[in-house]
């Protein structure tokens, strides 16, 4: 049906509310707009739902959320889980309880339980609490760190991970089916109560999902001994983080944790931040200027969701450094894997997980240590399908599971990362790190003297909107034909095409270049925002060669953008 029509029939449609006929009718002189939100169904991918909130198939909004929940209902029912139930969870965007709240409803009115969150909590709690009741199934309203205009909609299956195969397929198709508003079901919240389909969660699960966080920690003597000593300065972005992040440095015993006022709470409107990714150098900025108002040791920001977790460190000189996910991974990796086997030794068929954007220090790293390494795709639901084919399969031990994006799991009670338990295991690092007389910046620079100097980085363009979805594919046609020889100081020596399927991976629209002297290039649009993603790594003889090595191959991968989008 053409988007004009469609248009319109929001319009007419009894079904839709005065509201949001009010929101279509302000656009009707404006054919950009009414295309840009009607021209397609916002697509269901292998994740789930991400977009703009607003009126209109293309957005995000409770019809769309209502349409999706009754496919994913249809699906559980299918494979004869219904019984089972369904676990969601918010974060503090805009809509995000409103959505969450009409997941719920659906489900019940399809006689399947919700297990509805009281207030806002992390995306790994989420993870956790839908294992913890035994769920078919999770949903978690957030957007992540994408702007405050988005919002988005993650379902997990029953063992704690986002969806992977064959439930993401099988879940995208019964979505698809749902074409007739007439064929979604909803009910009344009291009804739903009354049937025993609506139960609000919250305090238990906290409590149960705390303990399992403690189980991670491998020296308490050494926060007894320092715990009291750390300064700590911390942030939630204005997110879910607050809370649970204060909660476990305090029941640890870290005494000194301040928390940036400004950020500290909810907000969907992220009024100090552009966007809030901790990834970002302005996420910092009242965190740093908090720090050295207090001296802080480390400076921790999670994302609205907290999966995800920024650091900057201060080293002996008060000096702060930031730590990317490559290096703060690295760090926890190496500190984890590294303490275990000093306290218990490490199993023979102990295993290191990582994405295929992630650096190459984390294969020295299993190689140093003499375990495992599996590389997969991009997406932390990969690393948590690994854990669950060691627990079928009888065979490989997780160690430590991280991706380049801020992301990593210590344990195996929750199958997405976790921004609250690396959190904790930082400042449990600093703590140990301080009863030897170290920083973090000091065991990170004993990292890069063992394994090497390894600096990786990412270079992205962003380009919006249907012309922009089209200029990314036709990026990738381009390198797909025509494949470089050569990047910056480096001949491409293999290439890697994911599309076509690599070493039993899932097919993915992905490029990697591995280049002379341990140095690579990766290409790949984004699952979650209309970029194409440039990550590239090299490997120096000291912070000074590596900084310099990354520039120059950072402005040959700018000078190829450049070339590509004259092309396009």
């Amino acid at each position: 049906m053409d988007y004009k029509a469609v248009y319109s029939q929001w319009l007419q449609n009894p079904y839709f509310d005065a509201e949001t006929k009010e929101e279509l009718k302000a656009i009707e002189n404006d054919d950009k707009e009414i295309k840009e939100r009607f021209y397609k169904d916002l697509e269901f991918g292998t994740a789930g739902l991400r977009g703009i909130i607003g009126a209109g198939t293309n957005r995000m909004n409770i019809y769309v959320v209502r349409k999706t929940t009754q496919g994913l209902a249809n699906y559980i029912k299918s494979v004869g889980k219904e019984g089972q139930g369904v676990a969601i969870a918010y974060d503090s965007r805009n809509m995000s309880w409103e959505f969450a709240n009409e997941a719920a409803l659906c489900l019940a009115a399809n006689g399947i339980k919700a297990y509805i969150f009281e207030s806002l909590r992390p995306t790994p709690e989420l993870s956790f609490a839908l294992r913890h009741f035994g769920c078919a199934a999770g949903i978690n309203v957030t957007a992540s760190h994408n702007p405050p205009e988005y919002n988005g909609y993650k379902v997990y299956w029953e063992d704690g991970a986002q969806i992977t195969p064959p439930h993401d397929s099988g879940i995208m198709d019964q979505v698809k089916k749902v074409e007739d508003y007439s064929q979604v079901y909803t009910m009344d919240k009291e009804e739903a109560i009354a049937q025993g389909k609506y139960e609000v969660i919250g305090q238990a699960v906290d409590d149960a999902y705390m303990a399992e966080l403690k189980k991670q920690v491998l020296h308490m003597d050494a926060i007894q001994a320092e715990g009291k000593n750390l300064k700590i300065v911390y942030t939630p972005l204005h997110g879910t983080g607050n809370l649970p992040a204060r909660r476990i440095l305090k029941e640890l015993g870290f005494e000194n944790v301040y928390v940036v006022p400004e950020q500290e709470l909810p907000d969907g409107n992220f009024p100090t931040v552009s966007y809030p990714n901790p990834e970002a150098d302005e996420a910092f900025e009242l965190g740093l200027k908090l720090a050295k108002e207090v001296d802080a040791d480390l400076v921790l920001a999670t994302d609205p969701d907290a999966d995800r977790l920024g650091v900057r460190v201060k080293d002996k000189d008060g000096n702060y450094h930031t730590l990317t996910g490559n290096m703060s991974g690295c760090l926890l990796a190496d500190y984890e894997i590294g303490q275990r086997k000093e306290l218990h030794g490490l199993p023979e068929d102990g295993v290191l997980i990582k994405t295929i954007v992630t650096t190459n220090l984390a294969d020295a790293i299993a190689r140093g240590y003499e375990i495992g390494l599996i590389e997969v795709l991009t997406g932390f639901k990969f690393i948590g399908q690994q854990i669950l084919g060691f627990e079928q399969g009888k065979k490989g031990e997780y160690l430590f599971g991280f991706e380049e994006s801020y992301g990593c799991l210590i344990g195996t009670y929750a199958r997405d990362k976790d921004a609250i338990v690396a959190t904790m295991a930082l400042c449990e690092a600093a703590a140990y790190y301080k009863t030897k007389g170290k920083t973090l910046w000091d065991a990170m620079l004993d990292i890069y003297e063992k394994y090497g100097y390894y600096k990786d980085d990412i270079q992205s363009i962003t380009l919006k909107g249907i012309e922009g979805l089209e200029k990314i594919q036709n990026i990738m046609n381009l390198l797909r034909k025509e494949p470089p020889v050569k990047l910056g100081d480096y001949p491409v020596m293999s290439v890697r095409d994911y599309q076509a399927g690599v070493d039993g991976l899932p097919k993915s629209n992905v490029l990697y270049y591995d280049l002379t002297e341990d140095a690579w290039v990766c290409v790949r649009p984004s699952g979650t925002e209309p970029k194409v993603k440039f990550y590239y790594g090299i490997k120096g003889s000291s912070l000074a060669d590596a900084d310099e090595k990354s520039a120059r191959l950072g402005k040959a991968v700018l000078a190829m953008v450049d070339d590509m989008m004259t092309r396009v």
